[in-house]
């Protein structure tokens, strides 16, 4: 019988996903130094290459993409049936299925999911930093019902193709699903009343932890702590022509660096989603 013992770390890029893997790190293992960066094994990312190779025995660069996404399941039940623990698996795919029985993330073995949403103004912002590209070109990705990560075949990439969709696409698929619980943290509340809102996911959870064990993770998990430990040792999850990967973590830095027509047609895009979620008052007045 399948254990339902993964839980999915899921989120549309630059949304507080990492921030919380590195919680997690320091939640679970309770040393007396913060979590390094840059070992984050209990939190691997879903799309590895390099662990898809070890579970199939097949090399991805033989394969199709299409060929790749219906082998990815076996390869997370396979990781489900040798752990006796919970598995926390960082995603960035948006829910799908990737034939007609079968969705990329197993029901059988899912125990929840944690689905992290931030205002796409923000995500745009951060992404555009993230991927040493222009605003201009992340505001067509982020509306771009087609968009994947690694959708290219022209060089080997250390992670398999992510079909992201648009921002709302990627937000309603997580979060209108019904094959696996959820829980949607919104980056806005992580950052302005932090302990409750990790204390409801890890309560979600169902991870026993005392409200001392939470608080002190937290402070292991600053954004200070992590821009350090960035600045001294690197982090292996930025993409090379990003200068870093923790770099402001604030909210409304759109206002920044958005004018007034990029703005608006990012909300023109995604008012129905943004408005669901509060980002949106009933004037179709920014929050945020």
């Amino acid at each position: 019988m399948a254990k339902k013992n993964i839980i999915w770390l899921a989120s549309y890029p630059k949304s507080g996903n990492t921030w919380f893997r590195v919680f997690l790190t320091n939640l679970l293992y309770e040393s007396e130094t913060p979590a390094n960066i840059n070992d984050l094994a209990e939190t691997s990312i879903s799309s590895s290459r390099k662990i898809f190779d070890e579970y199939t025995g097949l090399s991805a660069a033989d394969l199709t993409f299409d060929e790749i996404d219906k082998l990815r399941p076996d390869v997370y039940r396979m990781q489900s049936e040798e752990s006796d623990e919970l598995l926390f698996k960082k995603a960035h795919d948006k829910y799908h299925w990737v034939d007609i029985n079968q969705p990329l993330f197993p029901t059988e073995i899912s125990k929840g999911a944690v689905y992290f949403i931030r205002n796409p103004l923000d995500v745009l912002v951060s992404f555009a930093y993230h991927s040493a590209r222009p605003v201009t070109k992340m505001i067509k990705a982020i509306n771009n019902s087609e968009y994947a990560f690694c959708d290219k075949s022209d060089k080997l990439q250390n992670q398999l193709r992510q079909l992201l969709g648009s921002w709302s696409d990627h937000v309603k698929s997580w979060t209108e699903q019904k094959e696996i619980p959820v829980q949607v943290m919104r980056y806005e509340d992580m950052i302005a009343d932090t302990f409750n809102t990790f204390k409801q996911a890890i309560e979600f959870l169902d991870v026993k932890k005392s409200d001392e064990e939470i608080e002190q993770a937290i402070k292991k998990s600053s954004f200070s702590v992590l821009a350090e430990q960035e600045s001294s040792d690197g982090f292996k999850e930025k993409m090379i022509k990003s200068k870093a990967f923790f770099r402001k973590g604030q909210v409304g830095d759109w206002r920044n660096h958005l004018n007034e027509r990029e703005a608006q047609e990012i909300v023109n895009c995604h008012k129905d989603i943004m408005r669901k979620f509060g980002y949106l008052d009933e004037n179709d007045e920014l929050n945020f």
